[in-house]
């Protein structure tokens, strides 16, 4: 087999590429992961040969059966690329031309690594999508878990990060698995907009020969073909748009993270890491830190970096295929491989924590957090919120020049304030008071809270369910 033969391209130069020629252009190693994919696509584009009367149906049976044997022989490693194989394409066909002779170079006709190689990638962000789906659910499990046991813990919430309204520790896990669901929705959202096959695009203009891309795109569990042939190859703001949806999950892990760290702090002592998921000083041997969560703060950084590169990468390019576009897949895989670093050890962390209930209990009324309560209750009773919020005030700089709380003031101190305050409002200045006040939809009172992680849990079986019946191929 001759070199221009091994080179897809080859045929119309004189001599071979020169050595830094073949560096740069040659795929890493990691991007033959999309090995399965691009076997995937062949068969689709073997049978559609078949009905385009290119091979018969002895032909394309041998074929296929002997792409399923490559796609065997790779998951067991027994066949490697080697450094002619400047990319999975060519890898493939060379071990297809080896074991068919002649008729593995048949299936080169009437497709380009344009459309195979951007059709390649939908495959693998499709089924990965779902892989990473089951991942994050691990994630949201852990937080389940934890907010059902903390229904009643109770918690002060902040602002500001300064001290604002009693709220239930569950509401506040829960806080953070909302925000998480979304980006599931958003992984959802992407597949349902990128469900369209590429293959049949060729290198801009279409095919002449495999004309039928709607049969194809079946096979491979999409619901149909791209539109337009030069959008099917030369657009990848699927990609940008995966990367920006593992960008939003990467920031929403980071800020429990941050919350992780100030949680397990001298100064909060709200949570107690278990010794399997922290790690200690080289140097102060009293140390207990949270590395879990700072890498993962800092994990979140280098996703945004992947973003950011495939943007830049994006902008301003001509239409249609550019060799650029082969950056689509570093930034892909690095994300994932961050992703599924980062997933399961913030799970076993969230899964494994102590929380100090009684510590929480002690700061949730610190900084006078049911301020709001007596301000409310002068409105109910028909006050201007605006005078109530002035009369409120001035209760707690009393408070603060007498060193006491709100539930301390006495009848006498209350009316001296305002003639309007009544002994009555002390019964709403108590923690459970608070929380049971707020039992409006979305609420903190624990009534709501529960009511919250059930509808959750469906939500959480539902996406599951997603992720597990998807009909592609999987690598």
């Amino acid at each position: 087999m001759s070199d221009a033969t091994e080179r897809l391209w080859g045929a119309r130069f004189k001599s071979g590429p020169a050595e830094a020629m073949a560096n740069l252009s040659r795929s890493p190693q990691a991007y033959f992961r999309l090995t399965p994919y691009d076997v995937a696509g062949s068969k689709a584009h073997a049978n559609e040969l078949n009905r385009a009367g290119l091979l018969d149906a002895e032909e394309t049976r041998l074929i296929i059966a002997a792409l399923t044997s490559i796609d065997a022989d790779f998951a067991a490693g027994k066949v490697q690329p080697i450094p002619a194989d400047e990319d999975v394409h060519t890898f493939i066909e060379r071990l297809l031309t080896e074991r068919l002779g002649t008729l593995g170079g048949k299936l080169r006709a009437g497709r380009s690594r344009n459309d195979q190689s951007a059709n390649d990638l939908r495959l693998y962000l499709r089924d990965q999508v779902r892989q990473l789906t089951l991942a994050i659910l691990e994630l949201q499990k852990a937080l389940v878990a934890q907010a059902e046991q903390h229904i009643h813990t109770i918690a002060p919430g902040f602002t500001h990060l300064q001290q604002a309204q009693p709220i239930v520790f569950a509401h506040h896990l829960m806080a953070h698995a909302q925000a998480i669901h979304r980006d599931i929705q958003r992984l959802q959202d992407f597949d349902k907009r990128f469900s369209l096959s590429p293959l049949g695009a060729a290198a801009l203009a279409g095919s002449a020969i495999a004309r039928d891309p709607q049969q194809s795109a079946a096979e491979m569990g999409y619901n149909g073909p791209c539109e337009n042939s030069i959008d099917a190859v030369a657009s990848r703001d699927h990609v940008a748009e995966f990367l920006f949806c593992s960008s939003m999950l990467g920031i929403n892990i980071s800020r429990m993270a941050e919350e992780f760290c100030l949680w397990t702090s001298r100064q909060f002592r709200w949570v107690e890491l278990d010794d399997g998921f922290a790690t200690g000083s080289s140097i102060m041997p009293q140390k207990k830190n949270p590395d879990i969560a700072e890498l993962a703060r800092g994990k979140s950084g280098r996703i945004i970096g992947s973003l950011t590169a495939i943007l830049a990468v994006l902008k301003a390019q001509p239409l249609s295929y550019n060799r650029d576009l082969s950056e689509d897949k570093h930034a892909v895989i690095d994300t994932l491989e961050t992703l599924h670093l980062v997933l399961p050890a913030f799970a076993g962390m969230v899964a494994t924590m102590k929380v100090r209930t009684d510590e929480m209990l002690r700061q949730a009324p610190l900084g006078f957090t049911l301020a709001t309560e007596v301000a409310d209750w002068l409105a109910m009773r028909g006050v201007p919120f605006k005078e109530a919020h002035e009369i409120t005030g001035q209760l707690v700089q009393l408070c603060e020049a007498q060193d006491i709380g709100l539930e301390q003031l006495t009848p006498e101190m209350l009316a001296r304030t305002d003639a309007r305050l009544t002994p009555d409002v002390l019964d709403c200045l108590t923690l459970e008071a608070a929380l049971a006040a707020r039992s409006g939809w979305g609420g903190t009172s624990p009534v709501r809270v529960a009511e919250q992680i059930e509808r959750f849990k469906a939500q959480l079986l539902a996406h599951e369910n997603w992720a597990l019946a998807y009909a592609g191929p999987r690598g």
